[in-house]
């Protein structure tokens, strides 16, 4: 079952190691498209307790009070030897158990592990892993002043159509001055 990505998620959880090209890549990315909060739950990524860190970094973060809406599990490329840890059961278990929709963004395009299975949504590099994650904000903003002027002209244009209709309703009726002429003459008389 595939968690849906949130199109514009408030925080964004970053399970990977807090120094190096991918986070900064990550980082950087973000911060062009639609800066959000991101919080780094650091973890080795390439070991023998890389598995059992990045498990725990994606357990952690379910657990949390105010979880990230969505996580990006990333590393750059390597051997296949490098990313074995995210083919490990227990890696595949916590993104297969998160509440959390997940992106994998492990290695390079050719790379594939076990979580790319069983995430929510596959991202070829760490950095298309934060494209998927946010929109182009510049996109949004350029969206919403289209339609905030579409909105305005079909107000406009609705405002224009009342105030046609009021004046041809208007003039049906008779004017004042002939509605009180016959009483005028009656009071005359």
């Amino acid at each position: 079952r595939k968690r849906p990505i949130p199109y514009l998620p408030r925080v964004i959880g970053v399970v990977t190691p807090p120094t190096g090209a991918v986070i900064r890549d990550i980082l950087h990315r973000l911060r062009d498209r639609f800066p959000s909060r991101v919080l780094v739950w650091p973890v080795r990524v390439q070991g023998e307790t890389s598995a059992a860190e990045v498990a725990a970094a994606i357990i952690g973060f379910n657990a949390m009070a105010n979880p990230p809406d969505v996580i990006i599990v990333a590393r750059g490329g390597g051997s296949l030897e490098d990313l074995w840890g995210f083919n490990e059961e227990i890696v595949v278990r916590a993104v297969a158990g998160s509440k959390i929709p997940i992106i994998s963004a492990v290695g390079h395009e050719t790379d594939t592990t076990l979580i790319d299975f069983v995430s929510d949504l596959r991202a070829p590099t760490p950095t298309a892993a934060a494209e998927k994650a946010v929109p182009v904000r510049a996109d949004l903003v350029a969206e919403t002043a289209a339609l905030a002027a579409r909105l305005e002209r079909g107000l406009s244009r609705s405002m224009q159509e009342r105030e046609t209709r009021l004046k041809s309703a208007a003039r049906a009726l008779p004017r004042p001055d002939e509605i009180l002429a016959l009483a005028r003459q009656r009071f005359d008389s």
